[in-house]
């Protein structure tokens, strides 16, 4: 059953998405630069590890073409309890993070955001397109067209090569 056919948009950029004081942000505005899409949060495991290395990536490639879009997510063991709004003041002032950090969203069931159902759609992980923990990362090309998915237990540092050659400069 291809999850592909219940998705008509054929690039993110097509979506208008909330930030996380609930304002619209169309996401064509993102042409033409190269992203990489996290479900966050910040009482994981992983937050430490995942923040620091975006954090890094992205102040290494921002000015080259590159975006990260956070959004943070409440699904996995209710590890980002606060409001959209916290989760922002979090990831900037704990780990310095100059990207967008989207409103809270649901990535999986049938209240998940129409920007993650068109994410799984392109790229389904090992057991299907179901999101399985905090810090899935899906890098889109600069046509909005997703390139790849990694799974939580990839660094952001360890797709760098994947970033670079998106970019052109690989």
């Amino acid at each position: 059953m291809g999850a592909t056919s219940s998705v008509p948009e054929k690039s993110i950029h097509e979506f208008t998405v909330k930030d996380s004081k609930g304002n619209d942000v169309n996401l064509s505005s993102y042409k033409g630069k190269v992203l990489l899409v996290v479900n966050v949060a910040s009482k994981c495991g992983f937050t430490n590890s995942n923040y620091t290395q975006l954090t890094e990536l992205h102040s290494k490639y921002k000015d080259k073409g590159f975006e990260i879009f956070a959004f943070p997510c409440n699904q996995f063991l209710y590890q980002e309890p606060g409001t959209s709004q916290d989760a922002e003041q979090f990831a900037c002032s704990r780990f310095k993070a100059e990207y967008p950090i989207f409103q809270k969203v649901k990535v999986n069931g049938p209240n998940a955001a129409p920007v993650y159902k068109f994410l799984k759609a392109s790229k389904g992980g090992w057991f299907g397109s179901q999101i399985k923990w905090n810090f899935t990362k899906f890098l889109v090309d600069k046509d909005g067209i997703v390139i790849k998915r990694y799974a939580t237990s990839t660094s952001p540092l360890a797709i760098e090569g994947d970033v670079k050659k998106a970019l052109g400069e690989s």
